[in-house]
């Protein structure tokens, strides 16, 4: 079975069960600062987790995108990646145990609707209860019912679990619930039962595999501890698809099954040195990039842009590794594109601007990586901060890749230093940027200067939402982002995030001329639009205006015409202080 065949049963299975197909969410989760991507498919879901009601209904079924970057130094090896698929059936305040784990157990063992696993090889654990919340006996009195049934000894086949294992929250906020987890035994030596013991060597010794997870939220976590109940009683299922691909397809890693078959092959093809790890890593790597810049992630040196711009940077390292021709990683992406195209659209519709990136993050690491490598075989000994900063801030090394060729020359990284040479250098940054410009601007660049105009429409685009009493409480601009503040008191919704780039969108397609004038700073402060504070300026003052949409009070550079901006993208908005709110954009 291959994987697309997985992900259609799946969907199929739950749809004939009345729950609607959801499309995946993005993988930059909105509106939520405490994390860069989504990592599990509940993620997108909790507000109606928490009771807000889903346009979908109660019951819902989808294959979320998800990226984890916490391993990525595992990866290479048989398990590890950093994009994976979820497959997820939701119950939000609908159906409960009963029949989410007969469904569960139903999709894994039906040969006609499901994946047909032979039952004799599954084991479960349920949560065997704490101060947060009782033993979960109605749990084990299911899949009892179930073992029973199929004619195994049930005392063999479930086991009572802690909240390490059994006990499943986001973070430390949200929430939360006992699960029940199924595992499967790769090695079909298992199939007449375990101990407790047993089962646990056993996992231990990867000789059985988790499988699938049904999550059982009624609970809610508040600063780390369980708080109380939610207003309703939720199920939340998980299960890989390269995991189950993995099972389906006999391999005993992701690597060798369809959705990495093509790629490894290829990587071969075009290396001269034999690398399995390598090979591994930049099969991972190049699609998870791909995903990455197709949702609006672009390379920098901040948040979600520093995991990018790491990951085709480290990509690119690895090719240089099993000596690969220059560009051939353009190559590798349009396999992905090609894989994954038809399954997740935009894909496809971002497929040049996915290329470019890719290639433009290539080449501007290419002219470095030599140089930088060379540099390293010049340090003596373990690397000092002071080298790390210049490997990073000279040759575009991310410190963990400085950190990985260390290790691999088993030498040690004064991170500590490192840090303190990075504060330095912005400390120096922001004061020299501070005498050159206004407005949190950071650079002359061309990107610099077309953010800088997007945080005049966007102040006046939010001016036109929330009203004229809104204005500007900071700024900072990146060439890769702008950041802006406002006073607001409350969240925004994601009607009024839209509503807002929709305006800015629209004023750049009308292509309108940025004008400038020099006047007296009491005439300009009759003609300007927003709010400031005067004193920041001398007698005569320059006012920058977008037709009759924007005109400020502004020292810093701006481009000529709206249209020069491109797509204007709202990426997170959150709170900054009391009373004042956050956005962070990115043109397009």
């Amino acid at each position: 079975m291959n994987s697309n065949e997985i992900r259609q049963r799946f969907l199929k299975f739950f749809e004939k069960r009345e729950h609607s197909i959801i499309p995946s969410a993005s993988l930059v989760p909105e509106n939520d600062p405490s994390v860069l991507f989504n990592t599990a498919g509940m993620q997108p879901l909790v507000p109606y987790l928490l009771g807000e009601k889903h346009p979908s209904g109660e019951k819902i079924v989808g294959v979320q995108k998800c990226v984890r970057t916490t391993d990525i130094d595992e990866v290479g090896d048989n398990t590890h990646l950093t994009f994976f698929e979820m497959l997820g059936n939701w119950s939000l305040g609908d159906y409960f145990k009963e029949e989410a784990i007969n469904w569960s157990y139903e999709f894994l063992t039906n040969k006609e609707e499901g994946l047909g696993l032979d039952p004799s090889r599954l084991y479960v654990t349920v949560f065997e209860g704490n101060n947060d919340a009782p033993r979960d006996e109605e749990s084990f009195e299911i899949w009892k019912a179930i073992f029973e049934k199929a004619g195994f000894d049930p005392e063999k086949r479930i086991f009572f679990m802690s909240a390490k294992s059994n006990w499943w929250s986001p973070g430390e906020n949200g929430p939360c619930g006992p699960d029940s987890e199924m595992f499967y035994d790769v090695t079909g030596e298992l199939t007449n039962g375990m101990t407790k013991e047993e089962f646990i060597q056993a996992d231990d010794e990867q000789k059985i595999v988790e499988i699938w997870n049904d999550v059982f939220m009624e609970y809610e976590k508040k600063d780390g501890k369980v708080i109380g109940k939610l207003v309703q009683r939720n199920v939340d299922t998980g299960a890989g698809l390269e995991r189950l691909t993995v099972m389906m397809q006999g391999k005993d890693n992701v690597y060798e099954t369809d959705l990495f078959e093509s790629l490894m092959a290829k990587i071969k093809e075009l290396s001269s040195v034999d690398n399995l790890k390598s090979r591994r890593i930049i099969a991972d790597h190049i699609r998870s990039a791909v995903f990455l810049i197709s949702d609006g992630v672009v390379p920098s040196n901040t948040d979600a842009g520093y995991i990018l711009r790491r990951i085709i940077r480290r990509a690119a390292r690895h090719l240089h590794l099993l000596n690969v021709e220059e560009g051939s990683l353009i190559n590798l992406v349009n396999m992905v594109i090609e894989q994954y195209g038809d399954i997740y659209k935009n894909i496809k519709e971002k497929s040049e601007q996915i290329k470019e990136e890719i290639k433009k993050e290539e080449e501007k690491f290419k002219k470095t990586l030599g140089q930088g490598l060379k540099q390293f075989e010049k340090i003596s000994g373990d690397i000092s901060g002071k080298d790390a900063f210049v490997l990073f801030s000279t040759y575009g090394f991310p410190i963990e890749m400085t950190q990985e060729i260390a290790q691999e020359k088993k030498l040690a990284v004064d991170i500590v230093g490192f840090e303190e040479e990075m504060k330095k250098h912005q400390e120096l940054s922001q004061t020299a940027s501070a005498g050159k410009f206004k407005g949190g601007l950071g650079g002359d660049d061309e990107n610099s200067t077309k953010l800088h105009t997007a945080t005049h429409m966007l102040l006046a685009a939010l001016r036109e939402v929330f009203g004229p009493d809104v204005y500007q409480k900071g700024s900072n601009i990146t060439p890769e982002r702008l950041r802006f503040d406002f006073n607001y008191p409350e969240k925004m919704t994601p009607e009024q995030l839209k509503q807002v780039e929709d305006i800015v969108n629209q004023k750049i397609q009308e292509s309108i001329s940025v004008e400038m004038k020099e006047m007296a700073k009491e005439e300009a402060l009759k003609v300007s639009k927003t709010s400031f504070d005067p004193s920041k300026y001398g007698d005569t003052v320059k006012v920058y205006s977008i037709g009759d949409f924007s005109i400020e009070l502004c020292g810093g550079p701006h481009v000529e015409n709206t249209s020069e901006l491109g797509y204007f993208k709202i990426k997170k908005e959150e709170a900054s202080s009391a009373g004042v709110r956050r956005i962070k954009a990115v043109l397009e």
